[in-house]
Parts: C-alpha cells; structure tokens; sequence
C-alpha cells in the first residue's frame, strides 16, 4: 500500500512539476551590438514562439524540457540554439550575424536571362499547390500596434500640449497602444472566424488601425493584396499568377541555412505607376515557396493615403513539412501630417497552428468576430503573464500613466463631474448641433434638434416651426426605447401638425424592433424623398425653386421588424391615413426676382402659376399594409459586448416588397396591389481598378382600382445643381414627381469608382488624390418614355463633382454639372 502511495505521489509531483512553466528571454542583438528588432523566435519542430520588441528584448513560457530555438530575421543568418528548461526561468542572450548571400550568379544583370526570372517561375508555377496546401487550420494570434509622434512643430508645442501627449523637450511619445490575443479559425477559400480572448489599448484612436487577426490575413500568393483604410485599390502580389506582366526579377544572392538553400530575390516593377511593391522575396529553392517577404509601398509611387511609407514583413514557417504558414507579420509605417510626423506598427504573432481541423456544422455562421464579454477587462497581471512580447520601458510608462488615468476618468465622481459639464446648455451649440442631455446610471438621454432646424419655409406653409425632441431609454442587456414628439407648424397655412414616432429595440442580436408613428403631418408626394425641409428652404428663398410638393396627412401606424435568419430581414407595418390636397399660400423672395417664379403645388402641372389649384386628388381615406424581405447572402457581422455590427458582404442584396391598398375596411378608399424586388451591391472590389456599384430595380401593380398620387412608385430623381450621389439608386437629372408611376417600370444605376486610378499616372494630379467616377442610370416604364443618363465625375473626401448629360427616349434632355458638398 505505502509503494502505491508512493508512486502516486512522485506521478503527481512529476506531472505538476511539467505543468509549471518558465519564462525564457534575454535580448538579440548583431554584431556590432545593435538590437535586431522583431526577430522572430520560436521552437523548431513546432510552431510556438515570439517575436522580440523594437529593443530586441524577447520573453516565452515553456515547460521543463530540452529545445532547439530558433532565431529569424530577414538579412541575419538564421540561428538555432539548444536550451535546456529545468525548475527556473532562463535568459539567453544572442548575436546573429549577417546574413552573406553569395554572388556568385548576380555578376551582370540581365531582365530577361536573370537567374531570377528563373526562379521565379519556378514558384509561380508551384503557386497553386502552396495554396492549397490545407483546408482549414486554426490558431492563436497574438498583434501588437504601437503608433508615436516622433516629431512636431515646436510653435505648437505648449505645456499642457506636451503634457496631455506625454511627450518629450523634441515633441516625441506614445499616441496609441493596443494589444489583443484571439483564436483564429480558417476554412479555404474564404470564411473565418475570430475569437477575440482579450484586448487592451490606450490613448486616441488612429486613422486606421489592424489590430484584428483578419486584418492582417495577407496571403502572398493570392493575385490582389488589399490594404484596409489606405486606398480603396488593390496591389499586385508579386506571387501573382500574372506577376510577371508587372514585375522583374533579379537574384540579389543566394545562401544555405539550416541545410536549405535560400535564394534572395529582388522584387522589381516594370513601372513606376502600376501598383506594384518594392522589396526582397526570400525563395527556398527545390520547394519553390517564399520564406520571407520585406516588401514596402510609397505614397509616391503607390498613392496610399494617411502615410508616407508602409513596409509589410512576412516570416514562413514548416508547421508539417508540406505546410508552410506565417509566423509573423508586420506592418511598419511612418508619414507627416502639417509638420507633425508619425511613426508606427502592427505586429501578428501566429502561434500552436493546428491544419486540417473539422469544426463543428454551422460554425462558420457569418460571425467572423466575437469578442468576449471579459476581453476588455482583464488585469495588469493578466498581460504580465500572457504578452509573448515584452514592453519597452517607454511602452510600460505609457500603459501604467494611461491605465492610472483611465481609472480617474472612469471613477464615479470624475464621470458625474464631466455628465454634469456636457449636459450645460450653450446656445451656440444649440444653434449648430443641438442639444443633449445624458444620464449615464440611468441610461437615459434627452435631445433637442439644432436651433437652425427648428425654422422654414416653404410655399404650402409659409414660414414655420418644426421643432423636435427625443428620449431614449437603454438597458443593461441593450434593448432600447426611444420616442420622438414632434411639433410642426405652418404660419401662412395655419396647419398644426403634431406627431409622435416610438420605436423599442426588444431584440438587438436580431435587429428585432417594433415601432409606430401617429399624428398629422404635411408630407412629401414622393415619398422616396426629394430634399430635406431645411434644404428647401434655402432654395425656395434664395433661388425661388420650390421643388418640393406636399399633401396633408393624419395618419396612425404600427409595425415590426426582426431577422428571421442570419441575413434575412421582415419587415412589415399597418397604416390608416386621412389624406388632402394641399395649395400654395405663400410666395416671399429674399431677392426680388422678375426671371423665375414659384410653381403649382401639383407636381403633374409643372407650368401652373403658383397660385394653381388644379386637381390632383380628392380628399380620402386609406389602410395600407406594407410587408418587405431583404436577403443578404453571405451576411457577416461582429459580435461585441454592447452589441452587433455588420460587415459588408461580398454578394448582392436582394429585397422583395409587396404593399396592398385594403378597400373598404374603415372607410379606406385605395385598392391596388403593387410588388417590387430591389437588387444591389455598394462596393464591388474591381482589383487595381478601384470598385463599382450598382441597383436594379423592377415593379409593377398588379392591381389598380384606385391608386392615388403618393401611392404611385416614385424615383428618387434631383433638381437643382446639387445633388446626393451617397446612394447609387439615385438619378441626376430626373424631375421629382414626373416619372411617378402607377404602372410597370424598370430602373438601372451602374457606378465605377476608378479612386485614383488613372489620375495617379498623371504627375501634377497625383498629389491631388482625386477620384474619377463614371456611371449611368436608366428607367423605363410602361407608359412613359424611357429615361437615360451618363455622368463622369471627381471626387475628394465628401466634395464631388459631376458632368452628365440626360435623354428622354432618344432627344437629348438636360445636361450640365452637379454637386456634392455634404449637405443633403
């Protein structure tokens, strides 16, 4: 019995004994003693490891046992050191030297008989099978980003400046940490799903960041590199299956490591202006697959944006012998905006790869991220233990100031104090932005609509009020309640219109709502939209257009929404309405205009007088009911703790409607049957030629009895010299109200955005960084003549403009530019 005990007792002191971990580290340095920043460490045989911090500092966990290590860096010859783990940690310091490719084939170049066109070759033929080298894998990631300012005016360089920032006397410091580890789950060609476990990271957000596993998923060996946030082009991958028809080649040297034989190639474009990287393919000849990349963009001759020059690092590892996947991945950044200059990374540290997993039916379900509930919450002492990357002590200061100022600022008395200082009023922010009150343990707000939105006029009401209010109400599991009073009045018209809008939010995970509007209204005929009520007023008063055409409506609905499925949403609602037709009642000028006069409130007698009062509809009573299914195939979204966000899919978005005008029930006066299917897609990646947009849409009534005016199916067309081109069902010409139909129709929008790229090859344009669009729209219906446009255009940030030229049947209608300038 004692001999049973005692072998019990020593297995359970053995197997805790292998359990504990100790933490391997020390620093990596070259010959003359310089830190090689970012050397990839990891355990040969396996693929668990590190990458060393900007100092060369590296730090990993491993259990008691024997270990080859290896140590990675491009341009340094690869070293492998046995080390022994025994009860404490260890510290080993390395020197690497350089690498010494040998030159002996790179005497005289040659484009066309370079031994590395040769080589390359060799790997674009083996592409494929790299490629498809597994069908899923799954793996712990690990990214790290850091961003500085590494430099500012000095002129702005206040005490309370360089306090706030942290930064040094020269305008240097940390503007933002981040940190986050997640499992990360593939299947060929294109799902997968992220599992963020934790996340950590300070100061202000940056204008692009890659702090995902997914977005720092770029494999060298698909045709198109996309670069999030940088430019809305494609770059080719100089493993690309047409590679070189952009590309040569030139072996830089060639060397043995490891008893494989690296050669060094030289990646060259053929033109300066084609899309193209820069930098060193490292090929391991015989396999005829990359090892490492240093590859890097300019904004000089790539016309990224934000940054100056983005260097991407990739460093491949055998996970089986036939299976090569990365190690590590680094961005590196640096650019200038108004004399300040930046500097930055993002690093990825792929861990523990398991290929060729089976996951579980329906685990791919369009959540390509999760975030933990705790994974924004975890301690100090958890990233002490967990970060294969040590801090610099700058990085540590920063996370230790930015963490004890995080705490202040989310304390109770410093959250009440700042509640208390946003919910002041101030009447110059009231004017322009409005005014919004917040209590943050109730979750309740309170906003009031900008002063300047509280005034109009048109010719139908004259000067008026509409003022609006809103309550919002949030839970701790997120639904939500909002309700909206609104109270509308027309001084020349004399109509009172009050009206309330509620909507609760009772199942944000599947966009499930039910809401319902009731009260009176002076509402658009088109009920598509044509402008807003403040840019009405601007062009009845300042141009005398009065474009927009109104009806009275007292109406009362109620309606729900909820997906059914992922990426099938039902919408539907009731409506009772008491409509009339409403007339001009006022015609003021801010200019005294002899050239242009106010036009009928009958949109269908555009040549009327102002004062016209030709019948368009009696006055009458209807009940609607509207039903709607939208389908968005290959739906994708993100799941956070305060809620769901969408991600948007790389198939069209199709939408069926069907809206019946019920007869006879209360009084109701309409009776029709109309039916509709939208087809559409925002943004479709054309590779190196920017991205293209475009809707189809078809309808008819399969039933007419008795349709009235702002029954018919309407356009969203546009008037005027500006216009909105943020949605691509929209036309540029159109008249408003002329096209309405009660009949069958067909209506076509196609947009190409080119986002730069012709306008880049043109050297005095370049640094303008416009967008050159193209695009039509057309229509057609069953008793009107078909309708065409053709525009081209340019575009920065929100400023757009457009020449167009429009037909009605074969004659040339309108023509001339519009513009975009944020307001719509």
């Amino acid at each position: 019995m004692r001999r049973y005990l005692l072998l019990l007792m020593l297995s359970t002191v053995g197997m805790l004994a292998h359990a504990q971990q100790f933490m391997l580290s020390g620093r990596i340095t070259g010959n003359k003693g310089e830190p090689v920043s970012f050397t990839s460490v990891y355990i040969r045989n396996s693929t668990y490891g590190t990458t060393a911090n900007e100092q060369g500092q590296y730090q990993f966990k491993l259990s008691p046992g024997n270990y080859n290590i290896v140590y990675r860096f491009v341009g340094y010859r690869e070293k492998v050191v046995p080390v022994t783990i025994a009860d404490h940690d260890e510290r080993l310091n390395v020197k690497l030297d350089e690498e010494i490719f040998s030159k002996e084939d790179t005497a005289t170049y040659n484009r066309k008989t370079d031994r590395g066109m040769a080589i390359m070759q060799q790997v674009l033929s083996n592409r494929e099978r790299h490629m498809n080298e597994f069908k899923t894998y799954t793996c712990q990631v690990y990214i790290k980003g850091v961003q500085r300012l590494t430099k500012a005016p000095k002129s702005l360089m206040s005490s309370p400046v360089i306090k706030q920032l942290d930064l040094d006397s020269a305008g240097r410091g940390i503007l933002y940490q981040s940190e986050s580890i997640s499992q990360f789950n593939l299947q060929r060609p294109d799902k997968f799903k992220e599992i963020t476990i934790a996340s950590k990271n300070t100061g202000g957000s940056p204008a692009f960041s890659y702090n995902k596993a997914s977005d720092l998923q770029l494999n060298i060996y698909q045709n198109i590199f996309y670069v999030e946030g940088l430019r809305s082009r494609g770059f080719v991958s100089p493993v690309a299956d047409n590679a070189f028809q952009y590309y040569r080649y030139k072996l830089d040297g060639t060397t043995v490591s490891n008893n494989r034989t690296i050669h060094k190639i030289a990646v060259l474009p053929k033109s300066n202006r084609s899309s193209t990287f820069r930098g060193f393919l490292y090929i391991v000849d015989g396999d005829w697959r990359v090892y490492s990349a240093d590859l890097y963009l300019t904004e000089e001759n790539d016309n990224i944006n934000l940054i100056d020059t983005l260097s991407i690092s990739q460093q491949y590892i055998p996970v089986k012998d036939s299976v090569w996947l990365p190690a590590s991945i680094q961005y590196d950044y640096k650019g200038s905006v108004l004399g300040f200059k930046f500097a930055g990374y993002y690093v990825g540290i792929y861990n523990n790869y398991k290929i060729d997993q089976e996951f579980p039916a329906g685990f791919f379900n369009g959540e390509v991220l999760k975030v933990d509930t705790a994974a924004n919450s975890k301690p100090s002492g958890y990233w002490d233990a967990t970060r294969p990357v040590p801090l610099t002590p700058q990085e540590t200061r920063d996370y230790h100031k930015k963490d004890s100022l995080f705490a202040i600022q989310h304390s109770d008395p410093y959250l009440d104090s700042v509640q208390l200082e946003n919910n002041k009023f101030s009447p110059l922010s009231y004017t322009i932005f409005g005014y919004e009150a917040k209590n943050r343990k109730t979750k309740e707000s309170f906003y009031v609509a900008p002063l300047y939105l509280s005034f109009f006029y048109n010719t139908v009401e004259g000067w008026g009020i509409d003022e609006r209010v809103k309550y919002t109400k949030k839970y701790d599991d997120l639904r939500q309640f909002s309700i909206e009073p609104v109270f509308h009045y027309g001084f020349s018209s004399k109509l009172v219109s009050p009206n309330v809008h509620a909507e609760y939010l009772f199942d944000p995970w599947k966009r499930g709502r039910i809401f319902t509007n009731f009260g009176a209204e002076v509402m658009d005929l088109n009920n598509v939209g044509t402008r807003s009520l403040w840019f009405n007023t601007l062009s009845s008063l300042l141009y005398e257009n009065n474009y927009v055409k109104y009806y009275r409506n007292q109406y009362g609905n109620v309606g729900y929404e909820r997906e059914l499925a992922n990426g099938i949403l039902w919408t539907s609602s009731l409506e009772y309405s008491s409509r009339r037709q409403l007339y001009n009642t006022s015609y003021q000028h801010i200019f005294d205009s002899k050239v242009r006069e106010y036009t009928s409130n009958n949109p269908l007698e555009p040549g009327a007088p102002a004062d016209d009062k030709s019948f368009l509809f009696p006055e009458h009573q209807a009940l609607t009911f509207k039903t709607s299914l939208e389908f968005t195939f290959g739906q994708r979204y993100i799941t956070r703790p305060d809620g769901r966000t969408f991600v948007p899919s790389r198939y069209p978005k199709v939408v069926l409607n069907y809206r019946k005008g019920i007869n006879g029930a209360f009084g109701s006066d309409v009776n029709y049957d109309f039916v509709s299917i939208d087809i559409s897609q925002d943004h479709i990646p054309v590779g190196l030629t920017g991205y293209s947009s475009f809707k189809i849409s078809a309808g008819d009534f399969l039933n007419r009895r008795n349709v009235y005016f702002m029954d018919y199916n309407h356009f969203l067309g546009n008037q005027g010299t500006t216009f909105d081109p943020t949605y691509v069902g929209s036309f540029h010409f159109l008249p408003f109200y002329e096209f309405s139909t009660n009949a069958a129709f067909l209506e076509a929008h196609y947009q190409h955005n080119f986002a730069g790229a012709l306008f880049s090859r043109i050297p005095f344009m370049r640094k303008l960084k416009l967008e050159e669009i193209v695009g039509a729209n057309y229509l057609t219906e069953k008793f009107n003549q078909n309708y065409s446009e053709l525009y081209v255009g340019i575009q920065r940030l929100f400023f757009r403009v457009d020449y167009g030229i429009s037909f009605r049947g074969d004659k040339k209608y309108i023509q001339g530019f519009r513009i975009f300038y944020g307001i719509r």
